[in-house]
């Protein structure tokens, strides 16, 4: 039987890769989340992870946080354009009941599908005759 995790290739892991998000990409957030997001042309999303002690000072929380973000993604990521990712817990992320921050995560992954549709409409009409 194979195990539901998270496979190695969609998950960033070096510094180059979280250096480039922080300096070229795009970006959206709510409430408890901040996400960066810029093409990868792997054909898969990957999924970086940033959980400051600032967001918590207890280790279990940050965990927490990381293990729902990372099992909202792993539901999702079939769905997702191919982009790396980063996302960024807020401060108010903390103590707040997983399911609501799986509800805000979901509607993230929904934003973020919009988002690259369309910027890929934008790149197939230059001329700006798509009318939505």
């Amino acid at each position: 039987m194979r195990a539901a995790g998270l496979p190695r290739e969609t998950r960033l892991r070096r510094a180059g890769d979280f250096a480039a998000l922080r300096h070229a990409s795009g970006r959206f957030g709510g409430r408890c989340f901040s996400v960066r997001y810029r093409p990868n042309g792997l054909g898969h999303p990957r999924l970086g992870l940033a959980i400051s002690k600032r967001v918590s000072k207890h280790a279990v929380e940050r965990n927490r946080i990381k293990r729902l973000v990372r099992e909202s993604f792993r539901r999702i990521r079939l769905e997702l354009p191919a982009v790396d990712l980063m996302v960024m817990a807020r401060e108010q992320t903390a103590g707040l009941p997983g399911p609501e921050l799986l509800a805000e995560l979901d509607g993230l992954w929904k934003k973020l599908r919009s988002v690259r549709l369309e910027a890929t409409l934008k790149a197939d009409d230059p001329a700006g005759t798509i009318v939505r």
